[in-house]
């Protein structure tokens, strides 16, 4: 009577696990703010900002001349939701429940389903005010014309498949140096303000200043994200395998990683908490 029934087939299972991941990255959008319109409101305002302050940046610098001929505004969110939505997968996968959670002592739950949940969370938020505000844009100032909508699309999500695998790798590092790991995420997301390379285009840096930048997969996914929402831009010197390579390397560094934390757990290391 209370025992939790199994699926019997594997198509069964999946579907349960599919089940167990809505319902989790549900309670995960909820806990970040009890009421879901006021935390997407709050997510909104917070892309806007950045909008605003880059905007004014680059017209009181004059960098405006050295932007992609075409929509400046849609230049500048072309960098800014990209770069959002790579931290904000970083964060939500690094912050995931770990095996030592409360969580976790419910028998379905698992630390997989706890790190998915988190990711799609994320994922949700981000395209749902990425979507809001180009609606908003393009009823209320002008018409938004994106090249191709589908590859520029298919660049948010590689920012965000990125930031959910370098995410795992914190993951998997955090019980085993918490502040280390804290210091070294916080000084990889600041860093990003100008390594992602947002606030420029590629085709028109020097040389040397590529190869500072190169390393890093925001750096090609907000190029190539360029490429696809502008017709007269062709990007040169970044890829969009370079960044596919990166986030397949450290996804199954960091799912290593988590099995062998996972492994030795200890209630320990939530005791201080």
């Amino acid at each position: 009577m209370f025992q939790r029934r199994r699926p019997k087939t594997r198509f069964a299972s999946g579907l349960a696990l599919i089940e167990l991941i809505y319902h989790a990255t549900v309670r995960h959008i909820r806990k970040s703010h009890g009421n879901a319109v006021v935390g997407l409101l709050m997510n909104i305002l917070q892309s806007l900002m950045l909008v605003i302050v880059f905007y004014i940046m680059f017209t009181v610098i004059g960098l405006r001349g050295n932007a992609v001929r075409g929509d400046f505004i849609l230049y500048i969110l072309s960098g800014i939701f990209l770069f959002i939505t790579h931290n904000k997968a970083i964060s939500a996968v690094m912050g995931a429940e770990g095996p030592t959670s409360a969580m976790m002592q419910h028998a379905p739950m698992n630390t997989i389903v706890a790190v998915a949940s988190a990711a799609l969370g994320a994922l949700y938020i981000q395209v749902l005010s990425l979507a809001v505000i180009l609606f908003l844009y393009d009823v209320i100032v002008t018409k938004v014309e994106v090249y191709q909508p589908a590859a520029a699309f298919g660049m948010v999500l590689l920012s965000w498949l990125s930031g959910c695998a370098i995410g795992m790798l914190f993951l998997a590092a955090r019980p085993w140096f918490p502040s280390a790991t804290g210091i070294i995420s916080q000084f990889y997301i600041r860093a990003n303000m100008i390594a992602s390379g947002k606030m420029f285009l590629a085709n028109t840096m020097p040389g040397y200043i590529i190869a500072m930048f190169s390393w890093n997969p925001l750096f090609h996914t907000i190029d190539q994200a360029r490429g696809f929402t502008f017709i007269n831009y062709n990007p040169h010197y970044s890829s969009v395998l370079y960044p596919i390579y990166v986030s397949l390397t450290c996804l199954v560094i960091g799912l290593m990683g988590e099995f062998f934390t996972r492994q030795r757990a200890s209630l320990s290391w939530t005791a201080g908490k």
